[in-house]
């Protein structure tokens, strides 16, 4: 088993930045990958980026891409998601999620782990 746990997150201005971090636990050697997603209310969970836990390969939702920043800390097994220009449509709780497969990883039934998500609120 893997547990994840986010941190982070809040209010901000649109404009402005915030960063969520993400610490593993458990059986962390059999991640593949990280995940993050997000969830605004009343909408399907998303998307938002993605990054090998080895080799740090990264991938982000077109949403995003350019504006947010996903790293990871192999010695702390912690991921971090930047997030830059934040825009009010980026209001949601955001989840972590991990992934022992390197296939599909912008599918959130790819992840067999979540953690408890973190609300990221973004006002006009």
């Amino acid at each position: 088993q893997v547990q994840l746990v986010e941190s982070g997150g809040g209010l901000v201005q649109a404009g402005g930045s915030l960063s969520v971090s993400c610490a593993a636990s458990g059986r962390t050697f059999s991640i593949y990958g990280m995940g993050w997603f997000r969830q605004a209310p009343g909408k399907e969970r998303e998307f938002v980026a993605y990054i090998t836990w080895i080799s740090s390969g990264t991938a982000y939702a077109d949403s995003v891409k350019g504006r947010f920043t996903i790293s990871r800390d192999n010695a702390r097994n912690t991921v971090y998601l930047q997030m830059n220009s934040l825009k009010p449509e980026d209001t949601a709780v955001y989840y972590c999620a991990a992934t022992k497969s390197g296939s599909t990883w912008s599918l959130a039934a790819s992840y067999a782990y979540w953690g408890q998500g973190t609300q990221v609120t973004v006002s006009s």
